[in-house]
């Protein structure tokens, strides 16, 4: 099983060090020796498709990834959501 969840492009950083604009997508997969599902998040340079990188996080992996963007959200003084 293979299922897309969401994807986006995220613009050159506003720096005096321009930086190509990378996208990312997360998904589900149960394409493992284990069988267990896991999310897949992959970021890569727009127009490099293939060239990125994957991360095959389980649960607790991905709970702390969104526990550290929540946090992020709240030193930026943002609502970290849901």
């Amino acid at each position: 099983m293979r299922r897309s969840i969401d994807d986006d492009v995220v613009p050159e950083a506003p720096t005096a060090d321009p930086t190509p604009p990378v996208c990312w997508s997360v998904g589900i997969s149960d394409d493992y020796e284990d069988a267990d599902a896991r999310v897949q998040l992959t970021v890569e340079e727009q127009g490099a498709a293939g060239a990125g990188l994957v991360l095959h996080l389980d649960a607790d992996r991905a709970r702390r990834l969104r526990l550290a963007v929540a946090s992020a959200l709240g030193e930026l003084g943002e609502d970290p959501g849901r």
